[in-house]
């Protein structure tokens, strides 16, 4: 009976995992834009997710629409991305440094927006568009999965069409080769700051997201979302790498992979394991299969010089064989 028990808690779980794993995977594409498409490490996402949740609570509380906060949360976030992308091409700062920097000035500016180091808000007096509420026994079209799964495809429909315009294209072009790219008359500096602006707007609007879920933001809630957006990358292209081949469903292999993530989580959590070191676990997920493609490109190495050694040796032995016979 107790372990009845246990598995029916797991399952009432999952679907509030699988949303949460929804909401993430929004900010798990714009990891990906910078980090597979730009080609760059950007740490500004860590300040922008509470950027965006900062901003949509604090417009909800002063009477605003749920609609127009989530829109100001988005371009805050570009906004974000803007400076990121000018300190680093502007000024010269490699991207790394500049999204620290861009990171450690969004902590004043989030405590600046919100008054305070949180902000809570009532799903019971404001008109919020997802909550942790509408996971179970609410109409379908409440529902924040169905909700979150909605905004996910659309986002997604939207990039695959930009990335195939001449613009998209470009930006593509600038992370493949960004020598090549400025060869053939392509503003590269600009391309990398609206990638930049692009991720973060998207990032921001996850954090927007997940703090109508939860019902707070907090100056906090960023810390450590680069390693979240990293494993999502990383598991869905491992789990979802050989079946998505089209620029499309590679965006959707993401968000599915941010879905296994805290799925996994989940379960981890269920299995009563130390929830102390989570973080820990996580970032020996992203490390363990970042290392992955060197360890089998050495492994292939190893495997074609033990081959060549053995071929040589095979073909000396033969050779001495016939002089000796």
């Amino acid at each position: 009976m107790n372990l009845i028990g246990e598995l029916s808690s797991l399952a009432n779980s999952l679907p509030g995992a699988a949303a949460q794993g929804l909401i993430w995977g929004i900010m798990a594409i714009g990891v990906y834009i910078t980090y597979r498409i730009m080609d760059i490490a950007d740490l500004t996402v860590d300040g922008t997710l509470c950027t965006g949740g900062a901003i949509c609570i604090m417009w909800m509380l002063s009477g605003h629409s749920v609609w127009m906060s989530l829109f100001f949360a988005l371009l805050a976030g570009m906004a974000a991305g803007l400076v990121t992308g000018l300190l680093h091409t502007f000024m010269g700062i490699p991207a790394i440094l500049s999204g620290i920097l861009t990171q450690l000035g969004l902590y004043s500016v989030n405590l600046k927006i919100m008054g305070k180091a949180n902000q809570a808000i009532n799903v019971d007096k404001f008109d919020l568009l997802i909550s942790l509420r509408y996971i179970k026994n609410v109409p379908f079209f409440k529902n924040t999965i169905l909700l979150v799964a909605v905004i996910t495809v659309v986002l997604i429909v939207i990039l695959y069409w930009f990335f195939g315009t001449e613009l998209g294209c470009s930006l593509r072009a600038t992370g493949c080769n960004g020598k090549m790219a400025r060869a053939q008359g392509i503003n590269t500096d600009l391309c990398r700051i609206l990638g930049l602006m692009i991720s973060n707007g998207l990032v921001a609007f996850s954090g927007a997201l997940l703090a109508q879920y939860q019902g707070f933001a907090d100056v906090n809630m960023g810390r450590g979302a680069i390693v979240i957006g990293l494993a999502a990358v990383i598991i869905g292209e491992a789990v979802f790498g050989k079946v998505f081949h089209n620029f499309g469903f590679r965006l959707l292999g993401v968000a599915l992979g941010s879905i296994i993530y805290y799925l996994v989580l989940q379960v981890v959590i269920w299995r009563k394991f130390d929830t102390d070191l989570l973080k820990l676990l996580s970032a020996l997920v992203v490390a363990i299969f970042l290392a992955v493609p060197a360890w089998k490109s050495r492994y292939a190495l190893w495997v074609s010089w033990l081959k060549k050694d053995f071929c040589e040796y095979w073909k000396t032995s033969k050779v001495k064989q016939g002089g000796e016979g």
